[in-house]
C-alpha cells in the first residue's frame, strides 16, 4: 500500500502536467485549422506569410505575392494573423 500511493501521484500528476494540456492544445489547433476561410492572412510553420485563396479537405492554395501562388497542407498552417 506505501509503494502504490506514490505510483498513484504519479499518475495523477502525469494526467494533469502532460496528457490534458496536449489534448487542449489539439482541440484549439483543429478548430482553428477547421474555420479557415479564403482571405484569412496566415502564417505556415515555416515562416511564409500569405492569404489563403483556396481551400480544400486536404490543402489551401497561399497567395504569397502578386501572381505567386502556393498550394501547401492544410497542417501547414500554423497561425492566423489578425
Amino acid at each position: 500500500m506505501g509503494l502504490l500511493l506514490p505510483l498513484v501521484l504519479l499518475g495523477v500528476m502525469f494526467y494533469f502536467m502532460i496528457w490534458r494540456p496536449q489534448q487542449k492544445q489539439q482541440k484549439e489547433r483543429k478548430a482553428m485549422l477547421d474555420s479557415l476561410k479564403k482571405g484569412d492572412k496566415v502564417v505556415t510553420i515555416g515562416g511564409i506569410h500569405g492569404e489563403l485563396t483556396a481551400l480544400k479537405e486536404d490543402y489551401v492554395t497561399l497567395k504569397v505575392a502578386d501572381k505567386v501562388e502556393i498550394k501547401l497542407s492544410r497542417s501547414g498552417i500554423s497561425h492566423v494573423l489578425k
